[in-house]
């Protein structure tokens, strides 16, 4: 904040002024202080500005990517962490997490892998087919993401999507070069990703955005949107769901939360909250789904306090 003097004839007025950036373009708040002020009236009138200044710069929008949020807003998104439970697995818990995660993931995407025959693929040193190499992947993945201390970035995201699909995708790791789209079981048109040209600046204001604003949200709010704003994005030719779930969990881990587990069974809620936040910009669905199957995993991988 810096004074701002007008002179008008022998008048100078004095005012508080704070600039600031909003969608690229510098906005201005002013407040005027009084006409050739004494010093300590000068003071006292500048310490009044700065409070309501600062008091409005709280009420101003938070962008996130296709809509706003007002404060009162991101404060009621916040509040459904109110709902959940900060549990820390065990390492037997985490092996029950890992083959929960692996198994639902993959299914979600059309593996034919058998949950029972999760834990006996991981073991094994050789495997036999793409879908079993996946099945290995997304658990290396998963191991990744319990120590990363990285913060996110492009490259992270490309790493992850080549632990997953290394040998089974010939375009594992690459950011895609063709425009996709996401049809329903009828062959509806349900989402198609960012023109493949500007996925990589799509991906880099994510990343920008994630990191000057991510101290406004909770993190189950910022896994959410960073969930979303992924999958709306679709930077892969394959593979983008099970890349977007690792990455809500890496969130997650990196604030100290348990994972969350996306299950087979709640398949069409979940995808149903995917497209409420591309069509209508509403994050409510998706953090009443994800408060729902935090429990969900809880219930299914620990013996805590149930």
């Amino acid at each position: 904040m810096y004074i701002e003097k007008r002179k008008i004839g022998k008048k100078v007025k004095y005012y508080l002024v704070h600039s600031y950036r909003e969608k690229k373009k510098v906005k201005k708040i002013r407040k005027y202080l009084g006409q050739n002020p004494a010093k300590e009236e000068l003071e006292e009138a500048k310490n009044r500005a700065r409070q309501r200044i600062l008091e409005l710069l709280q009420e101003l929008s938070t962008e996130v990517f296709l809509f706003t949020l007002t404060k009162k807003q991101i404060e009621k998104l916040n509040r459904y962490e109110d709902k959940i439970r900060i549990i820390h697995f065990d390492k037997k818990e985490w092996q029950r997490f890992t083959e929960e995660f692996v198994y639902n993931t993959n299914a979600i995407e059309g593996s034919t892998v058998r949950r029972e025959d999760v834990p006996e693929i991981l073991h094994k040193q050789r495997v036999s087919d793409a879908e079993e190499l996946e099945t290995k992947g997304v658990a290396k993945a998963v191991e990744h993401i319990k120590s990363a201390k990285e913060e996110l970035s492009i490259d992270f995201m490309k790493r992850l999507h080549l632990m997953c699909f290394k040998g089974s995708k010939s375009f594992a790791g690459q950011i895609r070069k063709v425009e996709v789209v996401v049809r329903s079981s009828r062959g509806e048109i349900l989402h198609q990703g960012v023109p493949h040209l500007q996925v990589h600046s799509a991906l880099k204001d994510m990343v920008s955005w994630c990191k000057e604003n991510k101290n406004k949200f909770k993190p189950l709010v910022l896994a959410a949107i960073i969930h979303n704003q992924f999958e709306y994005i679709h930077p892969f030719q394959d593979g983008n769901g099970r890349v977007g779930r690792l990455l809500l969990n890496f969130i997650l881990l990196k604030n100290k939360y348990p994972p969350i587990n996306i299950t087979l069974e709640d398949r069409a809620e979940y995808y149903t909250t995917l497209q409420e936040y591309q069509k209508s910009q509403n994050l409510k669905p998706t953090m009443g789904f994800l408060v729902k199957q935090y429990k969900k995993t809880l219930n299914r991988v620990t013996t805590k306090n149930k």
